[in-house]
């Protein structure tokens, strides 16, 4: 077997003592494959960000939520956000109490309130109208409102969580309305939160979205937490040679803000972020085959298993994902060639990378995409009735485990009633 292009995974001995030929033979194509280390250590950077005692990372499980790496993730000693009872559900299995898991709920029914209210998490609201309803649900209960600070920040404007047009928590304008329903309804504010995009390479957005945050929060007596939010992003162009997001001067920064505010609040609370994609992403590498390559129109397509059913960020963000290539044989790469690799959806827009100048690739060849360990499985589907891939992690000492079987065919008509 020779690798191609294929500098960042040998780099990082990602694939221990196995390699991407002999995992797609044994667990079959595609792949998703993670590497117990990298995650283990970007966990530890997120737990450093910040230099003051009381700090907490809640790991934020919609970028992936598969229970094995839950299971790692606590045991690094993370806490756990939710967006849905499914995603308490899940945590509650990996092993989290119910109080180190924050609701960070959005547009919710009473059913899904009562459901977190009796797992007894913490919980969050996203806008006056959630408030209202949940003051009726919980007279006198413990609740957190999620802040729209004015300021957003994303690597599309899909992922832009907070700022002028989004879907996403309380206007700053429409705070004096939260007090009026935290007394009418006797609630005690517990906190207060904001998550303002994913995918920032620069701090300078999540610094002013803090300073806003605060600026609210000091209007509040007694607060137990300030969540700062997420979104930390990670160089997806690492063969181009982009650079990482300078955590160590984000964090200084961070740590005097906080801290100062901390000495003029008179109460040292705890103070939060909740990462998932810089917890999750670089932990992965998602194989898969190339089943044909033909040109059309003078344009050449390496026809992969790597539908959008597998990886949809490609095709929903116009996301860029690095591509390795993995040879059984002995034949080398002669030239570069543009090429665009693409899956097997029945969708023109099934783009894995477009017009992309690769080393040459031949039929049979393993590609992998880096870093598709946030947002790849748990936004996969079974689209044209594909079969969801297995996951498999390469623990510490450099072995394979399944961490999740493939789909098979049954499973697609698991539900129905026949």
């Amino acid at each position: 077997m020779i690798y191609i292009y294929s500098k960042v995974s040998r780099e990082k001995q990602f694939f221990g003592h196995t390699n991407p030929i002999a995992l797609t033979e044994k667990f079959g194509s595609p792949l998703f494959v993670y590497s117990e280390n990298i995650l283990r250590s970007r966990c530890r950077d997120m737990k450093q960000l910040i230099d003051y005692p009381n700090f907490t990372v809640n790991y934020s499980p919609k970028a992936n939520s598969n229970l094995e790496l839950l299971k790692i993730v606590r045991s690094e000693g993370l806490k756990v956000d939710a967006m849905s009872p499914g995603e308490i559900y899940v945590n509650l299995l990996a092993g989290y109490n119910p109080e180190d898991i924050f609701f960070i709920s959005n547009n919710i029914s009473d059913d899904e309130f009562q459901y977190a209210l009796h797992a007894g998490v913490k919980i969050s609201v996203d806008s006056v109208a959630q408030l209202e309803k949940y003051g009726k649900l919980n007279p006198g209960g413990k609740v957190a409102f999620r802040l729209n600070p004015g300021v957003g920040a994303g690597h599309h404007d899909k992922v832009k969580t907070a700022g002028q047009k989004t879907k996403f928590g309380v206007e700053m304008g429409q705070v004096p309305l939260v007090k009026e329903i935290i007394e009418k309804y006797n609630l005690r504010l517990t906190g207060i939160n904001q998550h303002i995009g994913s995918l920032f390479m620069s701090g300078e957005t999540y610094l002013q979205s803090t300073y806003n945050i605060l600026s609210v929060a000091k209007q509040f007596e007694d607060l137990e937490f300030i969540d700062l939010g997420g979104g930390f992003g990670i160089p997806y162009q690492k063969q181009s040679g982009q650079s990482r997001l300078d955590l160590t001067e984000l964090g200084s920064k961070l740590t005097e803000v906080v801290t100062t505010w901390v000495e003029e609040y008179g109460k040292a609370i705890e103070f939060k972020i909740e990462p998932g994609r810089y917890i999750v992403a670089e932990s992965c590498i998602l194989l898969g085959t190339v089943n044909a390559v033909k040109t059309n129109y003078q344009l050449k397509y390496i026809g992969t298993d790597l539908g959008f059913n597998v990886l949809v960020r490609p095709t929903m963000y116009d996301s860029h994902h690095d591509v390795e290539i993995y040879r059984e044989s002995g034949i080398p790469s002669t030239r570069d060639e543009a090429v665009r690799i693409v899956g097997n959806i029945c969708e023109t827009g099934d783009i894995i990378a477009k017009d992309r100048l690769m080393p040459e690739i031949f039929e049979n060849d393993i590609l992998g995409v880096l870093d598709s360990g946030a947002y790849g499985y748990s936004m996969s589907s079974n689209y044209n009735n594909r079969l969801r891939p297995a996951e498999v992690l390469i623990d510490p000492q450099g072995n394979p485990q399944l961490i999740r079987r493939r789909d098979t065919l049954e499973d697609l008509v698991r539900n129905y009633i026949l």
